[in-house]
């Protein structure tokens, strides 16, 4: 037998470990998409708080959510600089497409070029990120 360890139901702890560190990361990224979202519903909002300040409570709710989410991605075991650059440009990219659609601001071909890259970079952050951890758990 290698030298994992069994435990009392016959299970190797490197499995339950790896399994464990699979719901962590699933944990993470449900977290980090609710911040996400609290965070663009909040900055929305600041456009209908010009009209009607009572909504103001409605942004400062969401902020507050989205930072109390994105905390808990990274107690998760998120990296800092994936979590939050997901999390900065996602919001970017998805605020410009809803006010466009929301409040028919201009969307031009230069702002799309913009989320693209946008959304090219995230995923070469997560992509980057996911590298580095194989490579922690290698070594």
């Amino acid at each position: 037998m290698s030298g994992a360890t069994v435990n009392q139901d016959g299970a190797h702890q490197a499995e339950m470990d790896q399994a464990g560190a699979g719901r962590g990361r699933a944990a993470a990224w449900v977290f980090l998409a609710g911040a996400i979202l609290l965070e663009v519903s909040a900055t929305l909002s600041l456009k209908g708080a010009l009209e009607l300040p009572a909504l103001y409570a409605l942004v400062v709710a969401g902020y507050v959510g989205s930072f109390t989410c994105l905390t808990l991605a990274l107690r998760a075991g998120m990296a800092l600089g994936a979590a939050y650059g997901i999390w900065g440009a996602s919001g970017v990219a998805l605020t410009a497409v809803l006010s466009t659609i929301l409040f028919g601001e201009p969307f031009t071909l230069l702002m799309s070029i913009g989320v693209v890259l946008v959304i090219g970079g995230v995923l070469c952050v997560e992509l980057g990120a996911q590298a580095a951890r194989r490579n922690r758990e290698v070594a």
